[in-house]
């Protein structure tokens, strides 16, 4: 940081009891008040420089000492001192800490050029426009001294000039770039990087205030110099800088400082944020979309401001991961660690409304094909991990997984795990709600193995282990249906390989069964295969129903039997017939059973 010293005298000035004076052998004849302090001066060194004073002591004779009261002077008795020591001629430092208000003071002093050659208010303008201006750093700390005087750093030019200053450099070529900058990222040191990165400006300019951050953002992008990626990294800095982090949210939202004043700075650092996020997708990440929101959510923002995020979010869902998603919620203590799962569905359910408009025919493009699954395999990877919060619902839980459609799913083996999961951690379930978790589960999207793993799970409800034990058996049979169909096309193939003969009309044919058309033939076997399909899929929905029906009425005969055989009616042969057809031994024989066929696969392999 560059800085100016004027004056040779060494400071005398000292404090005598709220009285701020200097040495001297000539007694003062200027009294000044600024505030709470009063200074003994001297009128031959301060009214030569000074066109107020001048004035304001006009009608005073020389000898006669003067009191004036200038408790309205920018800067106050800092900046005024300042002045007084440059009339004396004592030694001072000006840089872009105290430019401001010095310049300010000595504008209010009227301490110009015209009414001394060489005073106050030229020497610190040649120093603002040949050394702050011209640096990287000056003026950025001199707009940040802005703060404490804006009307008159605005009305005198002071802002303007800084921000133009700013602007002309952020937009400098990174290989021109010679001066000092601050640059903090990870992994990156000076010394292994000669070439200056695109982004070396983010970091000074996050100092600023919003206001004046968004002064020089919204300007830079009127330029159409810089890429969105570039404004949109500088607003990831600036919100890492001033945003505090959701777990500072969360300990601090009961204080009276955080819901009062700390809250509206930060609520309007955020609402400022979002307003300025390029258009362009993936100007910013999802990850940081989803704080933003999260923030938003915390500090009561307005629900236009988060209509916004969670569209601009939705837009990039698949683009997320699940590290993007995991922000507790609202109502969780800080104690707990309750996810917030209706965020995700609030962004989910936006996504898929701007899919299904945007692509009416997904199936058949393999863009949006591609990014409905994208999305679906990321809402199960999530479901898996808010699996292991203890305080997570099952209505919440179920409800996200439902939101996702069947076309975002190729099969049903990541939400099986998530199930699972659940159903280990969560061992206290009421049936209903078990039946409620399964009832989201597809049995025919699972594979054979995660279906063979599923047939094992006792924490799995009785009506999904009867399902899968039917499906499971429902396969073997289609395995040897389609082995005739096999037989039956070999023999179509055998008779196109016959001799073949020629009939009157010196025409070729294959054999009187064929009646001389291949073609018809082939039509028919694939009629009768497609229509033995058709009676599958009958079975399919009703077989599993009709199972459980039917074990569970040998139940109930086993109960009759066993109460007729108290009364002496049966013989022992019923307690045989209850033993035999008990539906829980059943279950196990069947999982006994897929064990050893899928043994048999695995040694067969």
């Amino acid at each position: 940081m560059k800085f100016m010293k004027l004056g040779t005298r060494q400071d005398t000035f000292y404090t005598e009891q709220a009285t701020r004076t200097l040495t001297s052998d000539i007694p003062s004849d200027l009294v000044i008040q600024i505030n709470d302090v009063t200074y003994l001066l001297h009128k031959f060194a301060l009214l030569p420089k000074c066109g107020l004073l001048q004035r304001l002591c006009c009608d005073s004779s020389d000898s006669e000492s003067v009191t004036l009261e200038l408790h309205d002077i920018p800067g106050g008795e800092d900046a005024f001192e300042l002045c007084a020591k440059f009339c004396y001629g004592i030694s001072i430092n000006i840089s872009a800490h105290n430019f401001v208000s010095a310049f300010c003071a000595a504008k209010f002093l009227r301490m110009n050029d015209s009414i001394e050659k060489g005073n106050f208010v030229g020497k610190l303008e040649a120093f603002f426009s040949s050394c702050i201006l011209e640096s990287w750093k000056d003026p950025i700390a001199t707009l940040q001294t802005t703060s404490t005087l804006p009307e008159w750093s605005e009305n005198l030019g002071i802002v303007r000039k800084c921000i133009d200053s700013i602007i002309e450099k952020v937009l400098t070529p990174p290989h021109q770039v010679k001066w000092s900058f601050t640059y903090t990222r990870p992994g990156y040191t000076k010394k292994q990087h000669h070439s200056v990165p695109k982004d070396w400006w983010t970091e000074d300019v996050s100092d600023l205030d919003i206001d004046l951050f968004r002064c020089i953002i919204m300007a830079v992008r009127s330029t159409y110099v810089l890429p969105p990626q570039l404004i949109g990294e500088a607003l990831h800095v600036y919100s890492c800088r001033w945003l505090p982090g959701i777990t500072k949210l969360k300990s601090s939202g009961t204080s009276a400082s955080q819901t009062d004043e700390s809250k509206l700075k930060n609520r309007k650092i955020l609402e400022t944020i979002v307003s300025m996020i390029p258009a362009d997708r993936g100007s910013v990440s999802v990850g940081f979309l989803f704080r933003l929101l999260s923030i938003s959510i915390h500090l009561g923002a307005s629900s236009v401001i988060k209509t916004e995020l969670i569209r601009r979010a939705s837009l990039q869902f698949e683009e997320a991961t699940v590290s993007d998603l995991l922000y507790p919620s609202t109502k969780s203590s800080s104690e707990k660690n309750y996810y917030d799962i209706e965020l995700v569905l609030a962004v989910l359910e936006t996504f898929l409304k701007l899919w299904k408009r945007m692509s009416p025919n997904a199936v058949d493009n393999s863009y949006f094909l591609r990014s409905i699954r994208n999305v679906g395999k990321l809402v199960d990877s999530y479901l898996q991990v808010v699996a292991r919060d203890d305080n997570m619902q099952v209505s919440k839980f179920v409800s996200l997984a439902e939101t996702v459609p069947s076309i975002a799913r190729v099969d049903h083996n990541d939400l099986y795990q998530a199930i699972d999961i659940y159903l280990k951690v969560h061992p206290d379930l009421s049936k209903a709600e078990k039946k409620r978790l399964c009832g989201i589960l597809d049995c025919q999207k699972l594979t054979p193995e995660v279906r063979g793993h599923a047939v094992k799970n006792e924490l799995l409800p009785l009506r999904t282990v009867v399902q899968l034990l039917y499906f499971e058996q429902e396969k073997d049979s289609k395995a040897t249906t389609s082995q005739k169909l096999l037989k039956q096309h070999e023999i179509l193939l055998g008779a196109k390989q016959r001799p073949t003969t020629r009939d009157s009309h010196n025409k070729q044919s294959l054999g009187p069964e064929f009646n001389g058309d291949v073609a018809r033939t082939t039509q028919i076997l694939e009629n009768r295969e497609k229509e033995h399909n058709r009676n599958n899929k009958r079975m399919d929905a009703n077989l599993p129903l009709d199972l459980e029906k039917k074990m569970v009425i040998r139940g109930r005969d086993n109960e009759e039997t066993e109460s007729e055989k108290v009364r002496g009616v049966k013989d022992e042969s019923s307690s045989s017939f209850k033993m035999e057809f008990d539906p829980k031994k059943i279950i196990r024989r069947a999982r006994s059973k897929s064990e050893r066929s899928m043994k048999r696969a695995d040694r067969e392999k």
